[in-house]
């Protein structure tokens, strides 16, 4: 009885009191805090404002004094209220908030609701992050390295000025957390701290390496001043060309035969021992190439007429490669493959199914032999079986068989064990002109017309006639290609007046040569290195294997055989860029062989490669601008009337 008015009792007083006023959520952007457990309550964003949501409206004019956000040293941050709806309170601090600061939000009974209800106490504990350590910019004299494309030409004298938004702790700031290097090689540097600590100088003991790729490194070791951590940072840049000539300056003379001479090397010294013919590259071993090995032939001319090697030495050479083909090199239908053993004579696969016949660099080589042909005296005795030899070679090339049985159109290749499979037609406009050019004037296997009219020309589809760079291209791709296609083809073939239904092929290859050097020149992709001086897309080694370059495939690869192999064409332009490659940046250019294939200064590489198919163009082209010999040697050819009248050019 007693018990229950006791309860009674108790049940009455509870029902007079007013309910309880209390905050049930603190959030910090969308982090909600736990207000029981403080530790749950880590890197919380200083920057972000505190909102308070209450159970009940809350009397604006208690919150002053009442509500408190606390330090961890228990001094009150001053605070500014504002009451977003009459139950949410949204605080900011007068002051900034520290990072990585430990605080306490407290809430007293004094704070009140509209009613007049104190609050239930609490003290809310929370952590802060720590800030980020921000570079607003890195200036090297006065140009910007923090950018993207990465900035060129810096100074090698190389002092960069790097602004934090912070001070820096400057126990942090040293060598071991700070770099300057260039593929693993660290530049030596001195680093100090100016203007309250805020700006990192970084200067370099000694002049960095010119035209190379650098990186400036921070590592996350650096740390700034409250708080702050940066995340780690890399920022490469490029170092301008030190114009001091690498070698001693000659006459433009003596530079073109001093660069043929060095070429000339390349199928001289590295000729294969066996066959004499040209290898594929420097690291093929007894890998040789058919049509490496035409551009090889025409370059023992130039061998001969320059003086590198004698008149018995260079017909010797020939004779070794001429006796090879005839009697060692396997053939299919008169054609080679694009490879051979050069020690057997055996095919050597270029893919699985192109093991057979290759009619284009069949075509390429056929083209040296028969401009030796042309420079061998017939009223010498060797020099006669040589010009035997090389007729017979000449004429046992079925070239209308690889019509595939009587179509209007060449194919490319033929396989032993796959037949037609590749089923790739020979169509222009790219560097098979000379295929159909000889293919038409072979004295027993020869095209009619309309293979060349509807297989190469597709019936006037080769045609282009838009103008790039204010240069009107007449055939073929956009922009013209690769310059390659303006090489292959015109070792022998003079296109200085040929034309013929389609084209004026001096305008093609000129007019194709000004548009890839205007497109390096534009760079519209902003890659690293491309001026007036440094030019040149065509099919070479990039640091990633192999890739036909141009300016629908750019991938900032510069080949010195684009520049240098286009001389008869612009013959100004090619010594611009013949000077750049061997006086300006020759000291990694220049090798063994001449020039490596090709550099890409915005990867920080430079080809340790020589191609055959890129070192034959330079000697022989430089040697038609310079004297018109191959040319002249080739077109003399009566085989190279006939075909020409076939297929309609004149020249």
């Amino acid at each position: 009885m007693l018990f229950s008015i006791l309860l009674m009792l108790g049940c009455k007083k509870d029902a007079h009191l007013p309910p309880e006023f209390y905050a049930f959520a603190v959030q910090s952007g969308v982090h909600y805090l736990d207000l029981k457990n403080g530790n749950a309550n880590q890197d919380i964003d200083p920057a972000n404002p505190l909102r308070i949501q209450f159970n009940f409206p809350v009397n604006e004019s208690s919150l002053q004094g009442n509500l408190q956000l606390l330090n961890q040293q228990t001094v009150q941050v001053p605070l500014q209220f504002t009451l977003e709806n009459d139950k949410q309170v949204l605080i900011s601090s007068v002051t900034p908030i520290e990072h990585l600061q430990s605080y306490t939000l407290r809430l007293t009974a004094n704070i009140k609701n509209t009613d007049g209800t104190g609050c239930t106490p609490a003290d809310i504990q929370f952590s802060t992050k720590g800030g980020l350590l921000k570079i607003d910019s890195i200036l090297a004299g006065n140009l910007q390295l923090k950018t993207n494309p990465p900035a060129e030409n810096v100074s090698r004298n190389f002092s960069a000025r790097v602004f934090f938004n912070q001070s820096l702790d400057p126990a942090t700031v040293n060598t071991s957390n700070i770099k300057v290097f260039r593929n693993g090689e660290f530049a030596s540097i001195q680093v100090a701290l100016i203007q309250h600590d805020s700006t990192l100088v970084v200067t370099a003991d000694q002049p960095l390496k010119h035209f190379e790729q650098y990186k400036i490194y921070l590592s996350a070791a650096v740390q700034g001043t409250k708080g702050f951590r940066m995340l780690e940072f890399s920022q490469p840049f490029y170092t301008e060309i030190d114009p001091t000539p690498k070698f001693p300056v000659v006459s433009d003379e003596e530079l073109l035969n001093l660069v043929q001479k060095q070429t000339f090397k390349y199928f001289w010294d590295f000729g294969h021992p066996v066959s004499g013919m040209a290898r594929e590259r420097n690291s093929s071993g007894d890998l040789v190439t058919s049509g490496g090995t035409g551009f090889g032939l025409m370059s023992i001319i130039v061998g001969i007429e320059r003086g590198f090697i004698t008149r018995d030495e260079g017909v010797q050479r020939v004779k070794k490669i001429v006796s090879f083909l005839k009697n060692n090199a396997q053939r299919y239908h008169g054609a080679w493959a694009h490879w051979l053993n050069g020690a057997n004579g055996q095919t050597i696969p270029f893919s699985t199914k192109d093991n057979g016949a290759d009619l284009v660099e069949t075509s390429y080589l056929v083209q040296g032999l028969l401009t030796v042909r042309q420079y061998l005296n017939p009223g010498n005795g060797e020099e006669s079986a040589l010009i035997a030899d090389i007729q017979t070679l000449w004429e046992e090339v079925e070239w209308d068989w690889f019509t595939r049985g009587g179509q209007n159109v060449l194919y490319w290749h033929w396989s032993p064990n796959y037949n037609w499979e590749m089923n790739h037609q020979i169509s222009g406009y790219n560097e098979c002109l000379i295929t159909y050019f000889l293919a038409a004037s072979s004295p027993a296997h020869p095209i009619n017309a309309q293979v060349y009219h509807q297989g190469w020309a597709r019936n006037g589809q080769i045609r282009n006639n838009n103008s790039f760079f204010g240069y009107t291209l007449p055939l073929g791709y956009d922009y013209g290609g690769p310059l390659f296609f303006a090489h292959y083809s015109y070792l022998g073939l003079d296109p200085r007046n040929l034309s013929d239904l389609y084209a004026s092929y001096w305008t093609q290859n000129r007019n194709h040569t000004l548009i890839n050097r205007a497109y390096c020149v534009a760079n519209p992709l902003h890659k690293v290195g491309y001026s007036a001086q440094c030019w040149g897309l065509t099919a070479s080694d990039n640091q990633n294997g192999y890739n036909a370059h141009a300016p629908g495939n750019d991938l900032g690869v510069i080949t010195p055989t684009a520049a240098l192999s286009s001389f008869p064409y612009t013959p100004l332009e090619s010594m611009d860029a013949l000077k750049f490659f061997y006086y300006q940046i020759g000291d990694k250019l220049w090798g063994q062989y001449g020039f490596y294939d090709a550099f890409n200064p915005g990867a920080g590489w430079v080809a340790n490669s020589f191609l055959a198919i890129d070192q034959g163009p330079i000697i022989v082209m430089i040697e038609n601008h310079r004297s018109g010999k191959l040319w002249d040697l080739f077109m003399s050819a009566p085989e190279v009337s006939t075909g020409a009248q076939t297929l309609g050019f004149s020249f």
